[in-house]
């Protein structure tokens, strides 16, 4: 009996550190107000690499909804047999290994892809790195968002062209990350406000 309280009082411990997404993605005011800490990691990254939020705050809805664990799906052998993963893509920005530890060794940054604040971090660098290999302005999210996928050679490559699915994406992403900006001029003093009252 002992022994089994133990084991969901640890589930329970374990269960209660991981974050929820947020519950209204469509609005990136709500998802602030609902993740306040989120809104000040959000500024860093921009002051930082000068990726506009609502930018990063569309790569992340579409990449991993705001799930710190995502994961692409698995890959299956004779259609049943699971064959680990389609990528090696993890957390809130999806990153791949390689690019993550780009990332790392570039930066000097540690971290962590399940932590928000080290996901935005990734996803600012990268599009500042892509606006100055290829031009492409980080308040583009159509193409930034390609290269991000692709990356920057299959970018280059015009990979993207044989992809009609993938371009659709992008203007999803293109849309939403619209969308943030025109939400973000609505809060955004509400949001400088609260961040004031917590500093």
């Amino acid at each position: 009996m002992t022994r089994t309280l133990t084991v969901t009082f640890i589930t329970v411990l374990l269960g209660g550190c991981a974050t929820a997404p947020p519950k209204n993605q469509s609005n990136v005011c709500e998802i602030f107000r609902e993740k306040s800490d989120w809104y000040g990691d959000a500024k860093e990254m921009q002051e930082d690499w000068g990726t506009p939020i609502q930018v990063a705050m569309a790569f992340v809805k579409q990449e991993s909804a705001f799930r710190h664990d995502a994961r692409p799906p698995k890959n299956y052998v004779l259609g049943f047999i699971p064959w680990g993963r389609i990528s090696s893509a993890y957390g809130y920005a999806q990153a791949q290994d390689a690019a993550w530890e780009d990332f790392q060794k570039a930066t000097d940054h540690g971290g962590s892809r399940t932590n928000f604040s080290d996901s935005l971090a990734f996803i600012g660098w990268y599009t500042n790195e892509t606006s100055k290999q290829l031009g492409i302005s980080k308040w583009d999210p159509y193409n930034q968002y390609l290269a991000y996928h692709e990356g920057r050679g299959g970018y280059k490559r015009k990979t993207y062209q044989s992809k009609p699915s993938l371009i659709r994406v992008a203007r999803k992403v293109d849309q939403q990350a619209k969308d943030y900006g025109w939400q973000l001029k609505q809060c955004r003093q509400e949001l400088e406000e609260n961040q004031s009252w917590w500093f």
